[in-house]
């Protein structure tokens, strides 16, 4: 029969697990959903709680100056309004569909806001930016993201164009990483045939370039898929610019947007979503 000591060492053992157990619950960050430049009352979908293995996680950002294209219309970037909730969160939500019916990839049906100041980012291994042309991250913010994307974390960026904007995004791309380069993806990269061969692409346009009766903007006339790559050749970085892919999941539903369109949009997102989980 087990002694009294042995009890209350199992109990002591039980109830240390338990207040561990308690406390990483109590940090846990409740779901938020902030105002967004397009939409405020989008549905929640009922199963947003669900713990999956793969989230979109939509990076919060500081704009640069309205000069410059970025803006704040709630007075402050941490509470939704600006350039990071472009498209918010509809894009995220079609998308999140998308990955649960076109794979096997158990994706929740919310996304989740992630604010490198507020350092749970290593929570989300696959992170989004929308208009990063319109960026300016703090030094503290490019030291956190250089360190997400050393330790494993993967990047996917969107819906910026032309030069002026490319610069933007560029100057705050290098005081993450002064030392990488940019360099464009090969065709045969593995992140192009992760799910999809995606060797055919073209410029996926969002709905302003569509409705002035063109796939650009600005003059970003020639779509670029380019990455930064770690030390071991695994991208960690997935730079998607002169194209609009966050129109294409928001607008996948839309008979008015053109269905080619979503198609790649999706596509694409598919092959990066996968690679991101198995390199």
């Amino acid at each position: 029969m087990p002694s009294p000591i042995h009890f209350r060492r199992a109990g002591a053992l039980a109830a240390g697990t338990l207040l561990v157990l308690t406390a990483l619950y109590a940090f846990q960050r409740p779901f938020r959903e902030f105002p967004g430049v397009e939409y405020n009352t989008f549905p929640l979908p009922p199963d947003y709680r669900e713990k999956t293995e793969w989230t979109f996680a939509r990076l919060m950002y500081p704009p640069v100056g309205p000069i410059h294209g970025g803006f704040e219309f709630l007075g402050s970037w941490e509470q939704g309004g600006s350039n990071w909730t472009m498209d918010y969160p509809r894009s995220d939500r079609h998308l999140s569909l998308a990955v649960r019916r076109l794979s096997r990839i158990h994706a929740r049906s919310a996304e989740e806001p992630v604010n490198f100041d507020e350092g749970d980012v290593f929570d989300w291994p696959w992170l989004y930016g929308v208009e990063v042309g319109h960026w300016n991250l703090t030094d503290s913010q490019a030291h956190a993201m250089r360190e997400y994307l050393l330790r494993g974390g993967f990047f996917m960026c969107d819906d910026f164009h032309g030069t002026i904007e490319w610069e933007t995004f560029a100057t705050s791309m290098r005081k993450v990483f002064p030392d990488r380069p940019i360099v464009e993806i090969a065709d045969d990269d593995p992140i192009f045939h992760a799910i999809y061969d995606l060797n055919q692409r073209y410029q996926v346009p969002g709905i302003p370039a569509l409705e002035a009766g063109k796939t650009y903007e600005k003059d970003g006339k020639v779509p670029h898929w380019r990455a930064i790559y770690d030390d071991h050749g695994r991208i960690m970085v997935a730079i998607c610019f002169d194209m609009d892919l966050g129109d294409s999941w928001e607008h996948a539903d839309d008979p008015a947007y053109p269905e080619k369109y979503s198609a790649l949009g999706i596509r694409i997102a598919l092959n990066y979503i996968l690679y991101s989980m198995t390199h």
